[in-house]
């Protein structure tokens, strides 16, 4: 028999360690639906992960939308670097050449494969991320853009 004592040492045990699981379950569970911004520079330059699901966003290179049937493809620029991408699916209907966009996915080699597109939903919006990452492109501040950027994703 236990004396009452080693019970309380046992249930607390046990408290303690239920509670620890579920806490690592929970964080397992934020850190795979993590999604982190990406600008086409920093795509090009490999800090993008290439095993994970990210966020890539820019504007949609004049001339370079191909459309077939439900597959496109089309290039993202920041104006420094481009980023092919490659997306089967219907596009929101604000996709155009020239505006902005985001484009949620994986790199397979060199392409970005998306799984989904997002467009600018007016005249005057774009991501904050997606805005500081092309002045910041336009300006050569390539320190400043991945500052900026990783300040973005940690949010």
């Amino acid at each position: 028999m236990m004396k009452p004592r080693h019970k309380r040492f046992a249930i607390l045990g046990g408290l303690l360690s239920a509670t620890g699981i579920v806490v690592a379950l929970v964080l397992n569970a934020f850190q795979s639906n993590l999604v982190f911004f990406y600008s086409p520079t920093q795509v090009a330059a490999k800090e993008a992960p290439s095993a994970r699901t990210f966020r890539v966003g820019g504007l949609v290179e004049a001339g370079s939308v191909r459309v077939e049937g439900t597959k496109v493809q089309f290039v993202i620029t920041d104006t420094a670097q481009k980023v092919p991408v490659r997306y089967e699916g219907i596009l929101p209907d604000l996709f155009k050449e020239g505006k902005g966009v985001v484009a949620q996915g994986q790199l397979q080699g060199e392409v970005f494969v998306a799984r989904e597109v997002l467009a600018k939903h007016d005249e005057n919006y774009m991501p904050p991320e997606a805005a500081e990452a092309l002045k910041n492109a336009q300006t050569g501040d390539h320190r400043k853009l991945t500052e900026t950027l990783s300040k973005g994703s940690s949010k």
